[in-house]
């Protein structure tokens, strides 16, 4: 499961001024919205109670929350989120104008995986390569920061011996 800000670019002209709060059916206009940070995390199914908690743990209260129509989200509203759900029914456009960022970063997310990985990802480790990519993604525009932080995570964290590691019983914390 994932999520993903979505934040507006500033205006840097006149034009873009104007057009920056007013635009159709308060769909942001194209290049004009990014990626802020990112959250994923591995659940065991896309049940409300798996769904409601990851909500609540990666989420600022009173946040917008954008899903697709599925009944899982229903419980959003109740949690205190603005929840703003469409249901897609397999419309490619309403689901790109709707939900923009979450399908560029599960794309990218996919791409990495097979590119970089070559799609050997175990499952038992699949959420430790979900937190690398949230590192990375989270520290895009900053790199010496990505570098500074792995430096002082390194430096407090206690690694797992290789025993504990490949025979199943290591838990992954979730980042």
């Amino acid at each position: 499961i994932g999520a993903v800000e979505v934040r507006l670019k500033k205006p840097t002209d006149d034009k873009a001024k104007s057009q920056h709060q007013h635009h159709k059916g308060g769909v942001p206009i194209k290049k004009r919205v990014y990626a802020g940070r990112l959250r994923l995390s591995l659940i065991e199914d896309r049940s409300t109670k798996n769904i409601t908690t990851f909500a609540t743990n990666n989420l600022a209260p009173n946040s917008t929350v954008r899903t697709d129509g599925w009944k899982c989200y229903d419980e959003l509203l109740d949690l205190g989120f603005n929840h703003e759900p469409v249901k897609l029914r397999g419309d490619r456009e309403k689901a790109d104008a709707h939900l923009p960022m979450i399908h560029l970063v599960f794309s990218n997310l996919k791409t990495w995986i097979n590119g970089t990985h070559h799609g050997r990802i175990e499952r038992h480790h699949l959420q430790a390569y979900l937190n690398e990519f949230v590192f990375r993604f989270n520290r895009r525009f900053y790199p010496m920061t990505s570098f500074n932080s792995v430096l002082g995570l390194a430096a407090r964290s206690i690694p797992p011996t290789y025993e504990s590691l490949y025979s199943g019983k290591w838990v992954h914390p979730k980042g």
